[in-house]
């Protein structure tokens, strides 16, 4: 089951729904949709994932026994009012929409197709207007809260689409959601993740060089943390990754490639809109250097050790 923590689910009625990619975030989004009652179809690139999200979530222990796997984008979203995606990038996310076999191919008219893929805000400009041509609606909504967040249901969704498509897919969407936010037009929430992840490079920078800082100088580090932290030094990496970084862990969750995918967005947008962003090309580096050093699966608090 996807949950660690137990969630409750507020849910108006059961909607047939589609859930396109199975990764760490996919298979436990998808799991909630399941257990909040709703009739889930998945589709995994690599079928043995849909297989397996089957054996949790088909039938079994009182759920839908009508969640099943498909083996193309297009037959998953048949029938379906909603259709989620979380791929791995651009060229994901238009493999499964674009061509016969993808998704906007098969969806029904007025369906709703939300992206939860961290993309490129032109790929969701461009998927947008097409599925406009094709009478379909379409919300790019990528996420904040790692892999804890979506097993534990309490993602943070950043959107952007028009507002009746927005309507449509929160109410659903809340399975996996602490908050589904609508912040402007196609692209916007793309945008909104890339500043989202700007400030978690910076922080994490900042970080690793407090805590490589302190323990040159002999400190008690996590007696340290726990007094910082309940003053204006406080933020969620402080609270969530200071310790582990101290403990010299660095297994959970986000990996380096992703951020560093992420930030490359970031710094492709920035050469479009004219933002300067010095910190943010410094830590992408750094990053690099983290890449060097074989830890491309490190989740991204290992920033720190570049400096030990």
């Amino acid at each position: 089951m996807p949950t660690t923590n137990p969630k409750s689910y507020d849910v108006c009625s059961r909607t047939k729904v589609a859930f396109l990619g199975l990764g760490v975030m996919g298979f436990p989004m998808a799991g909630h949709l399941a257990l909040a009652g709703h009739e889930v179809t998945v589709y995994n690139r690599t079928a043995t994932k849909s297989v397996a999200w089957c054996a949790d979530f088909a039938g079994a222990k009182g759920l839908n026994a009508s969640n099943t796997f498909a083996e193309t984008p297009r037959l998953a979203v048949q029938g379906a009012d909603l259709v989620f995606c979380c791929v791995g990038n651009d060229d994901d996310l238009r493999s499964v929409t674009i061509g016969s076999n993808g998704a906007f191919a098969g969806m029904k008219p007025g369906a709703v197709f939300v992206d939860h893929t961290t993309a490129s805000a032109s790929v969701a400009r461009e998927l947008s207007a097409l599925a406009v041509h094709e009478g379909l609606h379409f919300v790019d909504a990528p996420v904040s809260g790692g892999q804890a967040g979506a097993q534990n249901g309490m993602l943070t969704v950043m959107c952007g689409g028009d507002q009746v498509a927005f309507e449509a897919a929160k109410p659903v969407a809340m399975a996996f959601s602490r908050a589904f936010t609508l912040l402007g037009s196609s692209g916007a929430g793309q945008l909104a993740k890339m500043v989202n992840q700007i400030c978690i490079a910076g922080l994490v920078q900042g970080l690793s060089e407090a805590v490589a800082f302190g323990q040159l100088a002999g400190l008690d580090m996590n007696q340290v943390l726990d007094v910082i932290g309940k003053g204006a030094a406080q933020s969620w990496q402080l609270d969530n990754r200071g310790k582990t970084m101290v403990a010299d862990k660095f297994d959970f969750g986000f990996a380096v490639d992703w951020m560093r995918k992420d930030l490359g967005l970031v710094l492709d947008e920035a050469k479009r809109n004219g933002a300067r962003l010095p910190v943010t090309a410094l830590v992408d580096q750094f990053y690099a250097d983290i890449q060097h050093m074989g830890g491309n699966r490190w989740d991204t608090s290992s920033l720190i050790k570049r400096l030990k």
